[in-house]
């Protein structure tokens, strides 16, 4: 049993394909078929997993993991999360203007003056775009979309996001002309 010291989240396993023991994999890579190229596997609850095969599929990879040798193995596996230790990634490849999701948490949001929103607790991807969980101290965590209007800078080496709260929705600008909070009641 290895447990990691900064797991990334690499896959979810899905349903089983076929009889041999392969699964459909939900890959987070770039190249979903790379998944195998950042050493080996690893769950929550510290098992470790061998990708022996991988090929591409619709919208998934189908993968072979060494010592799952059935379609009962696979299924006892759906819904499994599989991570990578952070170091494994390697920054070589990233452009100046590059990071890993995993590399955002810890940031603190902060705004132009200073204040602070709370600290990146999570990246997500429900579907629609992806959103940062923001987490301050004694306060609920809340999601905030990671687009170019409501993030503006990405300080890694500072360990800090600026960010619009307006853009970000942390805050409402109840002044602002035609501004759905700007009608007075007569």
């Amino acid at each position: 049993m290895s447990k990691l010291e900064n797991p990334v989240l690499m896959a979810t396993v899905g349903a089983a394909q076929g009889l041999r023991g392969e699964v459909r994999v939900k890959s987070f890579t770039d190249d979903p078929t790379a998944l195998g190229d950042y050493g080996h596997l690893h769950s929550a609850d510290g098992r470790v997993f061998e990708v022996l095969e991988i090929r591409e599929a619709k919208n998934v990879v189908v993968v072979r993991f060494r010592g799952v040798n059935d379609r009962n193995a696979a299924e006892a596996l759906n819904g499994l999360e599989l991570f990578v230790d952070r170091d494994n990634l390697p920054d070589d490849d990233l452009d100046e203007d590059e990071f890993f999701y995993a590399d955002l948490e810890g940031l603190e949001a902060i705004d132009g003056s200073g204040k602070s929103y709370g600290t990146v607790t999570g990246v997500f991807d429900f579907g629609a775009g992806d959103l940062l969980e923001l987490k301050g101290p004694g306060k609920r965590p809340v999601l905030i979309p990671f687009t170019e209007w409501s993030v503006l800078e990405i300080d890694l080496d500072g360990g800090k996001l600026l960010v619009d709260p307006l853009a970000a929705g942390l805050i409402d600008d109840k002044d602002e002309p035609g501004s759905p909070f700007s009608a007075k009641r007569k």
